[in-house]
């Protein structure tokens, strides 16, 4: 198959490299349209019991939370004052006239309700409520708000949050951010290119499929909003995942060409060779790192399957542009793909050299090497078990935010979350007064509620609001609401608002996690047997990529949980836990771009073999000649994501890192250590199967 797609590129290089340059145009000219149909939210779990108490409040009671919070801080006289009663009536009159609000709710406006005043008598909440209920629409409202109100207001002082105003200043923050990370990370990138490929032509051979991945990637995401909703932080994924595996596949295509070439094979057949051994290995590290990235589809939150989309899409195409366009112009190119040279020594393949030479030296002595990488690793990961989960809120924010200052407020002078108060529903609760009654006395009691509103009722249903002391997102909220759900409540009680919201998103997680990390790896399993005809090897892939993840992990945890190393990576504000959906794409990213690496690595190792070397000399050799192409794209593709740790949020920011520190160990450590290690002490054993199953293998 691969030698026949090699044939077909080279006997129509022309053609087939003009029509995919349409295509391509014609794709990202389209793919750009999805850029307005992005969602901004995506984190709560459609079929939770949170899911369906939020139903039941606009279905039933015409409910729904304020989507922005204004704090009136009226200084240092008491809110009721008939001063500041007047100058915040002209606010909220002001509010209610700005386009996209629908109503309004304030400490004023609802009799000078007790619920709706700071501890301190010095500030009180205004709700707002608007037409508009998606993310991105109401996001624009709250920024609306933002910029009008926050701020000075007559004598008031004015301080803006909730959910709309926290999404877009995070949304808003994020883009800056990611600018400034691009203008760091690609002109250093393309220095680092030049250095590494040798030569300046071929050092745009990462762009011919990187943005080839790219540009396909934004058309498949906008026909996906056509039938789902797409997260807009998918298109960091696209970007950086298209940019890294461009380096990944353009480095060991070219690389294995160059180094046909030099043993004297033509252009044509240089290409044709380069297809059929560099292609396969990575159309198979590609079908490793798609399967790996569509476990994120298993999760229930849409912001989690957005990136199962995106990583499926930009892996897919950027497999298409390495194994199309890029042999196509290295047949159009020939030996002028090493034109504007850089250093000549990156430009002539290597029987023996550094490499090598340290395969041979961790074979002499394999038992030492294992047993201080695993305590490398060891130590690393020590830290995993302080760790803690939560999800994004105004803490992701620097400290100096008008959103975070806001939110910050809201959490030392207010007693409760008045609004993000917990929902109850209970069907035909008004017949059943004495159960209502009981379960009600015990929700007051858990420790964590500050009070329980008086109930509603539509004549038949009710509605009752538990207000608890801390916030909706964290880990206090989640045993909060757990305490509560144990209770036992009337038949066909829902327990809803943001904190559920937050605690059913964190358990869907939970419960799906088992599965996505099963589907995980039992397919690289099958993938790498496949590739390699062993059953021992696949085993030792997956648990080093486990031990390799557990450090990572640890040392997020070291950073982000206890506060360390701020002076390299910027500041941030410490909770005490990660965010649940960047830790699970951090992991399954880094696992992905690990096996993408193995395959790199025991490709050329069972070539090797194959070709009738001892177990010694293939690895040996085969280290040599693929280390350097890991080394050098685990490097440039940490550059990229390293960048994002100038970011000012904080999950970027650990994103940035995590994911530039995981490939820079697996390169290293891993790679260049434990693997060879392990390949000497399982000797010929490495290769083993029954023999039942060797038909199912591929031919190398």
């Amino acid at each position: 198959m691969f030698s026949a797609l090699g044939h077909f590129v080279v006997r129509r290089r022309k053609a087939t490299l003009i029509i995919f340059i349409l295509i391509i145009l014609a794709s990202g000219g389209i793919g750009s349209l999805a850029f307005s149909k992005l969602d901004s939210g995506g984190y709560s779990d459609p079929k939770s019991q949170s899911a369906q108490a939020a139903q039941y409040l606009s279905t039933n009671f015409h409910v729904k939370d304020p989507s922005i919070v204004l704090i009136v801080d009226s200084g240092a006289l008491d809110i009721s004052d008939p001063s500041v009663a007047a100058s915040a009536t002209r606010l909220e009159r002001a509010v209610e006239a700005e386009p996209g609000v629908a109503q309004t709710l304030s400490f004023w406006s609802a009799g000078n309700a007790p619920t709706l005043k700071s501890s301190d008598g010095k500030a009180g909440f205004l709700f707002i409520y608007t037409t508009k209920t998606g993310f991105t629409s109401a996001g624009d409202v709250g920024k609306n708000i933002q910029n009008r109100f926050d701020g000075k207001f007559e004598s008031l002082t004015v301080y803006a949050s909730g959910g709309s105003v926290i999404g877009h200043a995070i949304n808003t923050k994020i883009s800056k951010d990611l600018a400034l990370a691009e203008a760091i990370s690609i002109p250093l990138t393309f220095i680092l290119l030049a250095f590494v490929f040798g030569a300046m032509v071929a050092s745009a051979m990462p762009l011919v499929v990187g943005v080839s991945a790219i540009l396909g990637a934004f058309f498949l995401i906008f026909l996906l909003t056509f039938f789902t909703s797409v997260s807009v932080f998918a298109l960091n994924l696209i970007t950086g995942l298209g940019l890294g595996l461009g380096i990944d596949y353009a480095l060991l295509i070219v690389n294995r060409f160059r180094e046909e070439f030099h043993y004297g094979k033509s252009v044509e057949e240089s290409v044709v060779a380069t297809i059929s051994t560099a292609g396969k290995t990575v159309f198979y590290s590609g079908l490793t790192v798609l399967v790996t990235l569509s476990s994120l589809i298993f999760f229930p939150l849409d912001y989690l399957k957005s990136f199962g989309y995106a990583g499926i899409c930009v892996v897919a195409l950027a497999v298409v542009g390495a194994l199309i366009p890029l042999p196509a112009i290295l047949a159009i190119l020939g030996n002028k793909i090493n034109k504007g040279v850089v250093r000549k020594s990156a430009l002539i393949p290597k029987e023996d050299g550094r490499w090598a030479a340290t395969a041979r030296i961790v074979m002499r002595r394999p038992v030492p090497i294992v047993v201080v990488s695993l305590t490398i690793l060891m130590i690393l990961a020590a830290p995993i078990k302080d760790i803690a989960f939560a999800q994004v809120d105004a803490r992701v924010l620097p400290k100096s935010d008008r959103a975070a200052i806001a939110s910050q407020i809201i959490l030392d002078r207010f007693a409760g979350q008045e609004g993000s108060p917990i929902e109850i529903i209970i069907p035909d609760g008004v017949r059943k007064s004495d159960e209502v009654a009981a379960y009600v006395k015990a929700v007051s009691t858990v420790n964590g509620v500050v009070r329980i509103n008086p109930p509603q009722s539509n004549g038949v249903d009710l509605r009752i609001m538990a207000i608890q002391s801390m916030g909706s997102r964290t880990t206090q909220a989640q045993t909060l609401i757990h305490s509560i759900r144990t209770i036992e409540a009337p038949v066909g009680t829902l327990v809803g608002g943001p904190a559920a919201d937050f605690t059913d998103s964190q358990d869907g997680i939970a419960h799906t996690l088992p599965w996505a990390l099963g589907w995980i790896a039992l397919s690289v399993f099958i993938l790498v047997f496949i590739f390699t005809g062993s059953i021992i090897l696949p085993i030792k892939a997956v648990l080093l990529n486990i031990l390799s993840l557990g450090a990572t992990l640890g040392v997020l945890s070291w950073i982000f949980i206890d506060g360390h190393l701020r002076w390299l990576i910027g500041d941030f504000t410490i909770t005490g836990t990660l965010d649940t959906g960047t830790t699970i794409l951090i992991a399954i990213v880094v696992f992905g771009l690990s096996m993408d690496y193995e395959i790199f690595l025991l490709s050329r190792i069972r070539e090797e073999h194959v070709a009738g070397k001892s177990n010694t000399e293939s690895v040996a050799i085969g280290l040599q000649r693929s280390a350097r192409i890991i080394t050098a794209a685990a490097i440039l593709l940490a550059v990229v994501f390293a960048a994002f740790t100038t970011s000012g949020v904080t999950l970027i920011k650990m994103m940035g890192f995590g994911v530039a520190f995981a490939i820079l160990l697996d390169a290293t450590l891993i790679r260049a250590l434990l693997v060879p290690a392990l390949m000497r002490l399982f000797g010929e054993r490495n290769w083993w199967a029954p023999k039942v199953l060797k038909r199912f293998t591929l031919t190398h």
